[in-house]
């Protein structure tokens, strides 16, 4: 599937459902490398390098985190791909600025100069929503290893 690259995954709001459906795939340890899930803030920090200056500045949903989750995840692992998700899967914790369905998504590459940063806006329940942005990663790694 990867041609041989290997994988890690950084999640927070879908608390390690991207990494579980990619090592649902037999063969899998053969590229997957390993997943973080950062759910707090000090676990972004201490497990995949997130600032805590871009933390305070952005919030932990933003794309500036998610980029940092991914590249952090990257040098952490030694991986060749990694992606990252940080979001508000609801029901609450959600604002006017940063509503309930708001996931950012990161992709960094080794071979690529920068992180692929995409942002989305889901709708639904909790379950629609991680469901959703469990999908959008997954889809952002297809298309990353079809280059």
């Amino acid at each position: 599937m990867v041609r041989q690259r290997r994988v890690a995954t950084a999640e927070s709001c879908t608390g390690g459902w991207v990494a579980k459906c990619l090592t649902d795939i037999p063969g899998s340890s053969q590229w997957f490398e390993r997943g973080y899930v950062t759910y707090s803030n000090a676990a972004k920090q201490e497990s995949i390098q997130v600032s805590a200056e871009t933390l305070a500045r952005f919030g932990a949903v933003s794309g500036p985190v998610a980029e940092q989750m991914a590249t952090g995840a990257l040098a952490s692992s030694g991986a060749d791909l990694s992606v990252a998700i940080t979001g508000i899967a609801g029901p609450d914790g959600g604002s006017p600025d940063k509503p309930v369905g708001l996931v950012w998504f990161a992709l960094a590459d080794r071979r690529a100069p920068a992180a692929l940063v995409r942002k989305a806006q889901f709708s639904g329940d909790r379950e629609t929503i991680r469901r959703a942005a469990v999908a959008a990663a997954l889809q952002m790694l297809i298309e990353a290893v079809q280059l």
